[in-house]
Protein backbone atom coordinates (compact mmCIF):
# COMPACT_ATOMS: atom_id res chain seq x y z
CA UNK A 1 0.00 0.00 0.00
CA UNK A 2 2.83 2.39 0.84
CA UNK A 3 4.42 1.70 -2.52
CA UNK A 4 1.15 2.40 -4.28
CA UNK A 5 0.77 5.73 -2.49
CA UNK A 6 4.15 6.84 -3.94
CA UNK A 7 3.83 5.27 -7.37
CA UNK A 8 0.30 6.37 -8.27
CA UNK A 9 1.03 10.15 -8.10
CA UNK A 10 4.18 9.65 -10.15
CA UNK A 11 2.27 7.72 -12.78
CA UNK A 12 -0.39 10.42 -12.87
CA UNK A 13 2.22 13.14 -13.35
CA UNK A 14 3.94 11.15 -16.09
CA UNK A 15 0.63 10.59 -17.83
CA UNK A 16 -0.10 14.31 -17.69
CA UNK A 17 3.27 15.10 -19.26
CA UNK A 18 2.75 12.53 -22.02
CA UNK A 19 -0.74 13.88 -22.62
CA UNK A 20 0.55 17.45 -22.85
CA UNK A 21 3.27 16.47 -25.29
CA UNK A 22 0.97 14.32 -27.38
CA UNK A 23 -1.50 17.20 -27.75
CA UNK A 24 1.18 19.32 -29.43
CA UNK A 25 2.28 16.40 -31.59
CA UNK A 26 -1.31 15.74 -32.61
CA UNK A 27 -1.68 19.41 -33.49
CA UNK A 28 1.58 19.35 -35.43
CA UNK A 29 0.42 16.39 -37.52
CA UNK A 30 -3.12 17.70 -37.95
CA UNK A 31 -4.58 18.76 -41.30
CA UNK A 32 -6.79 21.38 -39.68
CA UNK A 33 -5.18 24.53 -41.11
CA UNK A 34 -7.35 26.98 -39.15
CA UNK A 35 -6.56 25.29 -35.85
CA UNK A 36 -2.83 25.11 -36.60
CA UNK A 37 -2.79 28.72 -37.80
CA UNK A 38 -4.39 29.98 -34.60
CA UNK A 39 -2.18 27.77 -32.40
CA UNK A 40 1.01 28.84 -34.21
CA UNK A 41 0.32 32.51 -33.48
CA UNK A 42 -0.60 31.67 -29.91
CA UNK A 43 2.77 29.94 -29.43
CA UNK A 44 4.48 32.88 -31.15
CA UNK A 45 2.80 35.45 -28.88
CA UNK A 46 3.72 33.33 -25.85
CA UNK A 47 7.39 33.49 -27.01
CA UNK A 48 7.49 29.74 -27.63
CA UNK A 49 9.22 30.36 -30.92
CA UNK A 50 10.57 26.88 -31.61
CA UNK A 51 7.10 25.34 -31.42
CA UNK A 52 5.65 28.18 -33.45
CA UNK A 53 8.30 27.68 -36.15
CA UNK A 54 7.47 23.98 -36.37
CA UNK A 55 3.76 24.73 -36.78
CA UNK A 56 4.36 27.40 -39.42
CA UNK A 57 6.66 25.01 -41.26
CA UNK A 58 4.06 22.24 -41.18
CA UNK A 59 1.51 24.67 -42.67
CA UNK A 60 3.78 26.03 -45.42
CA UNK A 61 2.70 23.43 -48.00
CA UNK A 62 -0.95 23.44 -46.93
CA UNK A 63 -1.29 27.24 -47.32
CA UNK A 64 0.68 27.45 -50.57
CA UNK A 65 -1.24 29.54 -53.09
CA UNK A 66 -3.69 30.88 -50.51
CA UNK A 67 -3.96 34.39 -49.05
CA UNK A 68 -2.18 33.14 -45.92
CA UNK A 69 0.82 31.93 -47.87
CA UNK A 70 3.20 34.87 -47.41
CA UNK A 71 2.12 35.37 -43.78
CA UNK A 72 2.93 31.77 -42.88
CA UNK A 73 6.26 31.88 -44.70
CA UNK A 74 7.26 35.19 -43.09
CA UNK A 75 6.35 34.11 -39.56
CA UNK A 76 8.13 30.81 -40.08
CA UNK A 77 11.31 32.79 -40.64
CA UNK A 78 10.52 35.26 -37.87
CA UNK A 79 9.93 32.44 -35.38
CA UNK A 80 13.33 30.94 -36.20
CA UNK A 81 14.86 34.40 -35.93
CA UNK A 82 13.34 34.96 -32.49
CA UNK A 83 14.53 31.48 -31.49
CA UNK A 84 18.05 32.64 -32.50
CA UNK A 85 18.39 29.99 -35.19
CA UNK A 86 19.88 32.55 -37.56
CA UNK A 87 21.11 30.11 -40.18
CA UNK A 88 17.63 28.64 -40.78
CA UNK A 89 15.99 32.05 -40.46
CA UNK A 90 18.28 33.51 -43.11
CA UNK A 91 17.30 30.68 -45.46
CA UNK A 92 13.62 31.31 -44.69
CA UNK A 93 13.90 35.03 -45.40
CA UNK A 94 15.90 34.52 -48.60
CA UNK A 95 13.26 32.13 -49.92
CA UNK A 96 10.53 34.54 -48.86
CA UNK A 97 12.16 37.49 -50.68
CA UNK A 98 12.48 35.46 -53.87
CA UNK A 99 8.89 34.16 -53.69
CA UNK A 100 7.04 37.26 -52.46
CA UNK A 101 8.91 40.41 -53.58
CA UNK A 102 5.70 42.50 -53.40
CA UNK A 103 4.51 41.28 -50.01
CA UNK A 104 3.98 43.86 -47.25
CA UNK A 105 6.54 41.86 -45.27
CA UNK A 106 9.19 42.01 -48.03
CA UNK A 107 11.12 45.06 -46.81
CA UNK A 108 11.33 43.83 -43.22
CA UNK A 109 12.25 40.33 -44.40
CA UNK A 110 15.17 41.80 -46.35
CA UNK A 111 16.45 43.63 -43.31
CA UNK A 112 16.04 40.62 -41.00
CA UNK A 113 17.97 38.51 -43.50
CA UNK A 114 20.82 41.03 -43.26
CA UNK A 115 20.69 40.83 -39.49
CA UNK A 116 20.90 37.02 -39.71
CA UNK A 117 23.96 37.29 -41.97
CA UNK A 118 25.53 39.80 -39.58
CA UNK A 119 24.93 37.56 -36.56
CA UNK A 120 26.54 34.62 -38.36
CA UNK A 121 29.85 36.45 -38.81
CA UNK A 122 32.84 35.34 -36.76
CA UNK A 123 35.53 36.90 -34.58
CA UNK A 124 38.37 38.50 -36.51
CA UNK A 125 40.70 35.59 -35.69
CA UNK A 126 38.46 33.18 -37.63
CA UNK A 127 37.38 32.84 -41.27
CA UNK A 128 35.96 36.13 -42.56
CA UNK A 129 34.08 34.74 -45.60
CA UNK A 130 30.71 35.33 -43.83
CA UNK A 131 31.82 38.91 -43.15
CA UNK A 132 32.29 39.64 -46.87
CA UNK A 133 28.87 38.09 -47.65
CA UNK A 134 27.22 40.26 -45.00
CA UNK A 135 28.98 43.45 -46.18
CA UNK A 136 27.85 42.90 -49.79
CA UNK A 137 24.26 42.18 -48.75
CA UNK A 138 24.06 45.21 -46.43
CA UNK A 139 25.53 47.50 -49.09
CA UNK A 140 22.97 46.29 -51.66
CA UNK A 141 20.14 46.84 -49.18
CA UNK A 142 21.25 50.43 -48.50
CA UNK A 143 21.29 51.17 -52.23
CA UNK A 144 17.86 49.61 -52.74
CA UNK A 145 16.29 51.20 -49.63
CA UNK A 146 18.10 54.53 -49.13
CA UNK A 147 15.23 55.96 -47.03
CA UNK A 148 14.81 52.92 -44.80
CA UNK A 149 14.39 53.44 -41.06
CA UNK A 150 17.08 50.77 -40.65
CA UNK A 151 19.76 52.77 -42.48
CA UNK A 152 21.57 53.82 -39.33
CA UNK A 153 21.63 50.23 -38.05
CA UNK A 154 23.06 49.13 -41.39
CA UNK A 155 25.80 51.75 -41.16
CA UNK A 156 26.70 50.52 -37.71
CA UNK A 157 26.83 46.92 -38.98
CA UNK A 158 29.13 47.94 -41.84
CA UNK A 159 31.37 49.90 -39.48
CA UNK A 160 31.72 46.91 -37.17
CA UNK A 161 32.36 44.44 -39.99
CA UNK A 162 34.93 46.64 -41.70
CA UNK A 163 36.74 47.22 -38.42
CA UNK A 164 36.84 43.45 -37.96
CA UNK A 165 38.53 43.07 -41.35
CA UNK A 166 40.94 45.89 -40.49
CA UNK A 167 41.84 44.19 -37.22
CA UNK A 168 42.43 40.85 -38.92
CA UNK A 169 44.73 42.40 -41.54
CA UNK A 170 46.62 44.40 -38.91
CA UNK A 171 47.13 41.46 -36.55
CA UNK A 172 48.21 39.18 -39.40
CA UNK A 173 50.94 41.67 -40.37
CA UNK A 174 51.96 42.27 -36.77
CA UNK A 175 52.52 38.55 -36.32
CA UNK A 176 55.53 38.78 -38.65
CA UNK A 177 56.88 41.64 -36.54
CA UNK A 178 56.50 39.58 -33.36
CA UNK A 179 58.31 36.71 -35.10
CA UNK A 180 61.13 39.17 -35.92
CA UNK A 181 60.72 38.58 -39.64
CA UNK A 182 61.11 42.27 -40.40
CA UNK A 183 61.21 41.99 -44.19
CA UNK A 184 57.88 40.17 -44.26
CA UNK A 185 56.52 42.52 -41.60
CA UNK A 186 57.28 45.66 -43.59
CA UNK A 187 55.99 44.22 -46.88
CA UNK A 188 52.78 42.93 -45.29
CA UNK A 189 52.02 46.19 -43.48
CA UNK A 190 52.54 48.12 -46.72
CA UNK A 191 50.21 45.74 -48.55
CA UNK A 192 47.55 46.27 -45.88
CA UNK A 193 47.56 50.01 -46.66
CA UNK A 194 47.58 49.37 -50.42
CA UNK A 195 44.40 47.32 -50.05
CA UNK A 196 42.76 49.66 -47.55
CA UNK A 197 44.32 53.10 -47.14
CA UNK A 198 41.68 54.00 -44.52
CA UNK A 199 42.45 51.10 -42.21
CA UNK A 200 41.57 52.13 -38.65
CA UNK A 201 45.08 51.12 -37.56
CA UNK A 202 46.81 53.31 -40.13
CA UNK A 203 48.89 55.18 -37.54
CA UNK A 204 50.03 51.93 -35.91
CA UNK A 205 50.77 50.41 -39.31
CA UNK A 206 53.01 53.30 -40.35
CA UNK A 207 54.78 53.02 -36.99
CA UNK A 208 55.45 49.31 -37.48
CA UNK A 209 56.64 49.91 -41.05
CA UNK A 210 59.25 52.33 -39.73
CA UNK A 211 60.22 50.02 -36.87
CA UNK A 212 60.50 47.05 -39.21
CA UNK A 213 62.86 48.90 -41.55
CA UNK A 214 64.94 50.09 -38.58
CA UNK A 215 65.25 46.66 -36.99
CA UNK A 216 66.01 45.05 -40.35
CA UNK A 217 68.82 47.55 -40.95
CA UNK A 218 70.11 47.05 -37.43
CA UNK A 219 70.40 43.29 -37.97
CA UNK A 220 71.93 43.58 -41.44
CA UNK A 221 75.57 43.10 -42.34
CA UNK A 222 77.71 46.27 -42.27
CA UNK A 223 77.79 46.66 -46.08
CA UNK A 224 73.99 46.81 -46.26
CA UNK A 225 73.23 48.95 -43.22
CA UNK A 226 73.61 52.41 -44.72
CA UNK A 227 71.11 51.74 -47.49
CA UNK A 228 68.65 50.13 -45.09
CA UNK A 229 68.92 52.91 -42.53
CA UNK A 230 68.01 55.30 -45.34
CA UNK A 231 64.84 53.27 -45.85
CA UNK A 232 64.01 53.84 -42.20
CA UNK A 233 64.54 57.59 -42.66
CA UNK A 234 62.02 57.58 -45.51
CA UNK A 235 59.51 55.64 -43.40
CA UNK A 236 60.10 57.97 -40.44
CA UNK A 237 59.49 61.07 -42.56
CA UNK A 238 56.30 59.54 -43.99
CA UNK A 239 55.10 58.83 -40.46
CA UNK A 240 55.69 62.27 -38.95
CA UNK A 241 54.27 63.87 -42.08
CA UNK A 242 50.92 62.22 -41.34
CA UNK A 243 51.02 62.03 -37.55
CA UNK A 244 53.20 64.82 -36.16
CA UNK A 245 51.48 64.60 -32.74
CA UNK A 246 51.48 60.80 -32.51
CA UNK A 247 52.14 58.96 -29.26
CA UNK A 248 54.91 57.16 -31.16
CA UNK A 249 56.62 60.41 -32.16
CA UNK A 250 59.14 60.70 -29.32
CA UNK A 251 60.27 57.09 -29.66
CA UNK A 252 60.75 57.42 -33.40
CA UNK A 253 62.51 60.77 -32.95
CA UNK A 254 65.01 59.09 -30.62
CA UNK A 255 65.66 56.34 -33.15
CA UNK A 256 65.91 58.88 -35.97
CA UNK A 257 68.62 60.85 -34.15
CA UNK A 258 70.57 57.67 -33.62
CA UNK A 259 70.26 56.74 -37.29
CA UNK A 260 71.36 60.22 -38.34
CA UNK A 261 74.53 59.87 -36.26
CA UNK A 262 75.24 56.50 -37.87
CA UNK A 263 74.61 57.84 -41.37
CA UNK A 264 76.91 60.79 -40.65
CA UNK A 265 79.67 58.40 -39.78
CA UNK A 266 79.01 56.39 -42.92
CA UNK A 267 79.20 59.61 -44.94
CA UNK A 268 82.47 60.58 -43.29
CA UNK A 269 83.94 57.25 -44.30
CA UNK A 270 84.42 56.12 -40.69
CA UNK A 271 84.59 52.50 -39.71
CA UNK A 272 81.32 52.22 -37.76
CA UNK A 273 81.76 48.59 -36.72
CA UNK A 274 83.41 49.61 -33.46
CA UNK A 275 81.11 52.55 -32.89
CA UNK A 276 77.91 50.55 -33.21
CA UNK A 277 78.09 49.19 -29.68
CA UNK A 278 78.96 52.61 -28.20
CA UNK A 279 76.09 54.26 -30.04
CA UNK A 280 73.75 51.50 -28.92
CA UNK A 281 74.50 52.39 -25.31
CA UNK A 282 73.82 56.05 -26.03
CA UNK A 283 70.57 55.11 -27.73
CA UNK A 284 69.43 53.00 -24.78
CA UNK A 285 70.28 55.86 -22.43
CA UNK A 286 68.04 58.17 -24.47
CA UNK A 287 65.23 55.65 -24.39
CA UNK A 288 65.49 55.23 -20.62
CA UNK A 289 65.38 59.00 -20.22
CA UNK A 290 62.34 59.12 -22.46
CA UNK A 291 60.66 56.46 -20.34
CA UNK A 292 61.37 58.43 -17.14
CA UNK A 293 59.89 61.58 -18.66
CA UNK A 294 56.75 59.75 -19.74
CA UNK A 295 56.28 58.24 -16.27
CA UNK A 296 56.77 61.67 -14.69
CA UNK A 297 54.16 63.12 -17.05
CA UNK A 298 51.73 60.35 -16.09
CA UNK A 299 52.30 61.05 -12.38
CA UNK A 300 51.74 64.78 -12.93
CA UNK A 301 48.56 64.03 -14.82
CA UNK A 302 47.35 61.72 -12.04
CA UNK A 303 47.98 64.40 -9.40
CA UNK A 304 46.21 67.02 -11.49
CA UNK A 305 43.26 64.69 -11.91
CA UNK A 306 43.24 64.02 -8.15
CA UNK A 307 43.14 67.77 -7.47
CA UNK A 308 40.30 68.12 -9.97
CA UNK A 309 38.33 65.35 -8.28
CA UNK A 310 38.96 66.86 -4.84
CA UNK A 311 37.81 70.24 -6.10
CA UNK A 312 34.67 68.68 -7.55
CA UNK A 313 33.93 66.96 -4.25
CA UNK A 314 34.39 70.28 -2.43
CA UNK A 315 31.90 71.94 -4.77
CA UNK A 316 29.40 69.15 -4.24
CA UNK A 317 29.79 69.38 -0.46
CA UNK A 318 29.49 73.18 -0.58
CA UNK A 319 26.38 72.92 -2.70
CA UNK A 320 24.97 70.42 -0.20
CA UNK A 321 25.64 72.83 2.71
CA UNK A 322 23.92 75.64 0.82
CA UNK A 323 20.93 73.36 0.22
CA UNK A 324 20.81 72.42 3.88
CA UNK A 325 20.99 76.08 4.95
CA UNK A 326 18.21 76.93 2.52
CA UNK A 327 16.07 74.08 3.78
CA UNK A 328 16.39 75.34 7.34
CA UNK A 329 15.53 78.91 6.40
CA UNK A 330 12.57 78.20 4.09
CA UNK A 331 9.11 77.81 5.72
CA UNK A 332 7.62 74.32 5.46
CA UNK A 333 4.70 75.40 3.28
CA UNK A 334 7.00 76.99 0.68
CA UNK A 335 9.62 74.21 0.76
CA UNK A 336 7.68 72.25 -1.78
CA UNK A 337 8.55 74.81 -4.46
CA UNK A 338 12.02 73.30 -4.73
CA UNK A 339 15.18 75.00 -5.97
CA UNK A 340 13.72 76.52 -9.10
CA UNK A 341 13.79 80.00 -7.59
CA UNK A 342 17.57 79.96 -6.86
CA UNK A 343 19.87 82.08 -8.97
Amino acid sequence: MRIQRFILPLLAAAAALVSCKSQYEILLNSNDVDLKYEAAFQYFNDTKYTKAASLFESMSVMTSGTERDDTVQYYWGLSNYRAKDYYVAETNFQKFIESYPRSPFASEARFLRLDCLYRQTLRYELDQSPTYVAINAISEYMVEYPESSNTEICREMLRDLNERLDTKAFEAARLYYKMEDYIASRVTFRNVLKEDADNIYREDILYYIAMSSYKYAQLSIADKQQERYMTFVDDYLNFIGEYPESRYRRELDTIYRRVQRLLGRYGAGEDVSGLEEIDEKSFEKERRQLGKEEKAAIRRGAKANERLVDGTVDLVELDGMINEAEAKSVPAESGRKGRSGRK
